[in-house]
């Protein structure tokens, strides 16, 4: 499966031709304008174009039974491609809060999150792992606020944050808030990858 890089590609036909896949990573923060609202005043904008060709791709993907994985900000722009909006600072909103960007380093547990039973990220899980009990790191100061449309929440934190996201109706098509990149190494989230990868080798 080929990597194809996002800033300078501007043919999103052409990008979905190569691949049996797309894996959304994570980054700077989606323009609020794609959701109809001001930017924050911790907004960080993303590289000039990102935003508009991962929405186009993310959204010609779901229509073309593409499989996706979505990470941190890769969720983020799934959620706004189907419509919904975000939270654009979680320490702004009223209440308290788990500690949703600890780091470093990279692979520093946050808090857990509590799984969906019945969800893909649930079948995904391996033997032995807690969907009460999931415990993510986190680096993150957005999340979804309204759950686009064809999405349904999948993962929440104590605090009710939202960690993961799928769309029921797709192959694959799962979010997740944290870095399970992070733990490269020591393979704690590798299930999920591994979920990924056959969804892209059945394709």
């Amino acid at each position: 499966m080929p990597w194809v890089p996002t800033i300078g590609t501007d043919d999103v036909s052409a990008v979905l031709a190569q691949v049996d896949g797309i894996l959304l990573t994570g980054g700077e923060d989606v323009d609020p304008a794609f959701f109809a609202e001001a930017p924050h005043p911790t907004h960080e904008p993303a590289e000039p174009g990102r935003d508009a060709f991962e929405i186009d791709l993310v959204r010609r993907a779901l229509t073309q039974n593409v499989p996706v994985l979505a990470i941190c900000r890769g969720l983020q722009v799934l959620n706004v491609a189907c419509g919904g909006s975000l939270v654009q600072d979680i320490p702004s909103e009223p209440g308290p809060h788990e500690p949703h960007s600890l780091y470093p380093p990279p692979t520093r547990l946050a808090h857990e999150v509590r799984v969906s039973a019945g969800s893909r990220l649930a079948a995904l899980l391996p033997p032995g792992a807690s969907e009460a009990q999931l415990p993510v790191n986190s680096r993150h100061h957005q999340a979804a606020r309204v759950v686009g449309e064809g999405l349904s929440v999948t993962a929440v934190a104590p605090d009710g944050v939202i960690e993961a996201l799928e769309a029921p109706g797709q192959p694959f098509c799962v979010a997740v808030q944290w870095h399970p990149e992070s733990f490269h190494v020591t393979g704690e989230f590798d299930w999920l990858f591994r979920g990924f990868i056959a969804a892209c080798t059945r394709r």
